[in-house]
């Protein structure tokens, strides 16, 4: 009985050491896929990151900065409180993510055996696969100004087509990513006979020294007879940390005619203490078939169909709440939102009450870094119903304690109106937007994936 109670005991020490035997955790096992999935997607060479995160050599010789800014949470960016909404290809690690990356790091990167569990090299193949059908680029290179600040413009990139197309995709292409801040692009068509030369006038005008008229007359976009042309809004955008939204099949796309002018009605450089070079372009891609569902879009508080309430006034030394809100007359069904703040941002929530009085949540992010500004897409298709009210709440920061504040000692910023009519954008001055990307509800829409297969 005695002996078998120590082979017992040997038994049971025996299972514990196997079962506490850990695994070896290396690169291409264990730390490939979380990279992959949550960084190199900026982290390459066509991303905005400074630097590539693709190989184990890539990774393993940034090891400790990667420790550091995963264990801080200072990355990968993800502003979005997860809590409150989920959305379509978020990127955050998990508590057991960061502690496996450590763990790599400290026990001396191990890279092991290559497996085909590359997540990145099959997202690069598709995009590989999607070759332009057309690169629209500058007409020269823009030079910045140099003097430490910012650059407002707007920019014209006309094209000529064979015939009438359709366009699935206008993807905008930031030359040199240090620089250009934040663009949103329109698509201009012209009927036949109504423009002769899309290529006459100037390609860039400074939007603070003009009005949009006087703007539009410089870059020559009137029709010959100076009207109007037919303009769809917001075709592409690009801003801080943004991806490139793209929906299934179906959903979004543009007609064009054989005469277009891609118009850039805020192109946004930040400052440089000395004049740098910028070639940014527009790649499109072609569709055979017209668009079925093609996504319209409002916009909540600055430039928007709601008031701010009180007026968007930060004084000194102080911290502040505004709020906007909408009524929607119809159903819609929402695909991507995104919420717009500049240095004194502090927190941001977004939510609609229906007329039911039930709570659909948006967005909340409590801790708004300027840096990074996404698009945020839903899952599916989010539908909310006629009669609701879309609320914003925002929380702005103007004491020294912030340290974004672009003055010390603080002074009173506002959301400021130019001469000429426009609301300023300058990062030093505030904004508070709330974008919403979206079509008129169908049935079965809450049932729709929105990522790509």
């Amino acid at each position: 009985m005695y002996y078998r109670k120590i082979k017992i005991v040997y038994l049971i020490k025996a299972l514990i050491i196997i079962g506490c035997s850990k695994k070896e955790i290396t690169f291409h096992q264990d730390i490939k896929p979380i990279i992959h999935q949550n960084c190199a997607i900026c982290h390459n060479q066509k991303g905005a990151g400074p630097f590539d995160l693709i190989t184990y050599q890539d990774v393993s010789k940034r090891g400790k900065m990667i420790v550091e800014v995963t264990s801080k949470k200072y990355m990968p960016p993800w502003p979005a409180d997860t809590d409150y909404r989920h959305f379509l290809n978020e990127k955050k690690l998990t508590q057991k993510e960061i502690e496996l990356i450590k763990e790599w790091v400290e026990s001396d990167k191990k890279e092991g055996v290559w497996s085909n569990n590359d997540i990145l090299d099959e997202l690069l193949t598709d995009q590989e696969k999607q070759q332009p059908d057309l690169t629209v680029y500058m007409n020269k290179p823009y030079t910045t100004s140099g003097v430490n600040k910012d650059d407002f413009l707007m920019m014209k990139f006309p094209f000529e087509l064979q015939k009438d197309t359709f366009i699935r995709k206008i993807e905008f292409i930031p030359q040199n990513k240090q620089i250009v801040h934040h663009i949103n692009a329109h698509l201009i068509t012209y009927h036949e006979k109504e423009k002769d030369d899309i290529f006459a006038g100037e390609y860039v005008v400074d939007t603070e020294s003009f009005s949009d008229l006087e703007a539009f007359k410089k870059l020559d976009i009137l029709n010959n007879n100076g009207t109007y042309p037919i303009l769809t809004s917001s075709v592409s955008n690009y801003l801080p940390g943004a991806e490139q939204t793209e929906y299934p099949s179906g959903i979004g796309g543009f007609s064009a005619k054989k005469k277009n002018v891609i118009l850039v009605n805020d192109f946004h450089y930040g400052p440089t203490p000395y004049p740098e070079k910028d070639s940014s372009y527009f790649n499109i891609y072609f569709s055979k078939t017209p668009p079925k569902r093609k996504i319209q879009e409002t916009q909540l508080g600055t430039f928007g169909i709601s008031e701010i309430i009180p007026p968007l006034i930060i004084p000194p030394n102080q911290i502040k709440s505004f709020k906007t809100s909408a009524i929607i007359t119809k159903d819609i069904s929402i695909l991507t939102i995104n919420p717009h703040m500049h240095l004194l941002g502090k927190s941001f929530l977004a939510y609609a009450v229906t007329l039911k009085e039930d709570t659909v949540p948006l967005i909340k992010i409590d801790n708004w870094n300027f840096r990074w500004q996404y698009f945020y897409t839903f899952e599916k298709m989010l539908k909310i119903p006629a009669g609701s009210e879309i609320i914003v709440e925002a929380i702005y920061d103007n004491t020294s304690d912030n340290p974004d504040n672009p003055f010390y000692p603080p002074q009173e910023i506002s959301e400021r109106v130019g001469f000429n009519g426009r609301g300023s954008m300058k990062t030093s001055n505030e904004m508070l937007q709330f974008i919403i990307s979206y079509l008129p509800y169908e049935i079965g829409d809450e049932y729709i994936q929105l990522g790509l297969e």
